[in-house]
């Protein structure tokens, strides 16, 4: 049994969704699964092929082998895994998050069996941490996570076709550290804030409005606390909105700021590029569109 994983892109948070909002972007890894001989080999080209681990704690395998451990399902004697990585690693597109979601669904087309993508969202979790990212990959499109005491809660939009711009610093910022910038009490205020502002996001993304995209992807609740760690951020997003962008955020946890353009998105991102080089660090852009698409097994 043969079979390639093809997983998106994703960004997270939005502006005001922290750790509720994802969005899937038509940038894919890519991980070929073949199931013979004895041992594992792991192959690793594109993005990351230097510093992603090519022995059995591989995340991909992780994923993989965990899931099988839970249903108790057998374990293939022999594992080639080849993987073709478009997204940056540890750049706030979730490419741990693709890593996870091509295992876990290597591994339902392994067991054979018909294993619901919730589940597949539960095991995700608790390898990531958190949902935003992992459910954009598995369900594509905008989506919405919750959870609740059944379990996690996810509900599904249909992200009208945007085009938007992804600038990403040459910066070292791990999710964790992102994480332990943030206060550990918020203010009532603040959360008001984020709350009516977070449904509107979902609102402008599934009919495409810039207009009100831009007046509401704000937020108080990570963004004040994680952009003062990467140097240029404040000032390339201030720059992006210069030079034509309706609404900016830190796609993630960073280091990467995502802009939706009103028309050209070459002024935008050439306008970020500089404000992260006038402090000293280069930065690549990436020009993608929002998918419907979420993850799938190819032949």
């Amino acid at each position: 049994m043969n079979f390639t994983v093809r997983v998106p892109a994703t960004t997270a948070n939005l502006g005001p969704g922290f750790d509720c909002l994802g969005l899937a972007l038509d940038l894919w890894n890519e991980a070929e699964f073949c199931f013979e001989g004895e041992g594992i080999c792991v192959e690793i080209h594109g993005e990351g092929a230097e510093a992603l681990s090519k022995k059995p704690d591989n995340l991909i395998l992780t994923a993989f082998f965990r899931l099988l451990h839970q249903l108790g399902a057998p374990k293939p004697r022999g594992v080639r895994l080849r993987v073709q990585n478009h997204v940056p690693v540890g750049s706030g597109l979730g490419s741990s998050a693709s890593a996870v979601v091509a295992g876990l669904l290597a591994a339902r087309a392994w067991s054979g069996r018909d294993i619901p993508a919730e589940r597949l969202l539960d095991v995700a979790v608790s390898l990531e941490g958190h949902a935003d990212n992992a459910s954009a990959a598995l369900f594509g499109g905008l989506t919405v996570s919750v959870n609740t005491p059944q379990g996690w809660l996810v509900e599904r939009f249909e992200p009208a076709p945007m085009q938007m711009v992804v600038v990403l610093p040459q910066f070292s910022l791990s999710t964790r550290s992102a994480r332990l910038a943030l206060p550990a009490l918020l203010e009532h205020g603040d959360a008001v804030f984020n709350l009516g502002r977070t449904a509107l996001v979902v609102e402008a993304l599934r009919r495409g409005d810039l207009e009100l995209l831009g007046r509401v992807m704000d937020d108080r609740l990570h963004q004040p606390y994680r952009l003062p760690l990467i140097p240029g951020a404040q000032d390339a997003l201030r720059a992006a909105k210069e030079a034509g962008a309706a609404a900016v955020a830190l796609s993630g946890a960073g280091p990467s700021l995502i802009a939706f353009p009103y028309q050209d998105p070459e002024p935008v991102a050439h306008s970020m590029q500089t404000a992260f080089q006038k402090q000293g660090v280069p930065a690549r852009a990436f020009y993608l569109h929002s998918t419907p698409l979420g993850a799938q097994i190819l032949g």
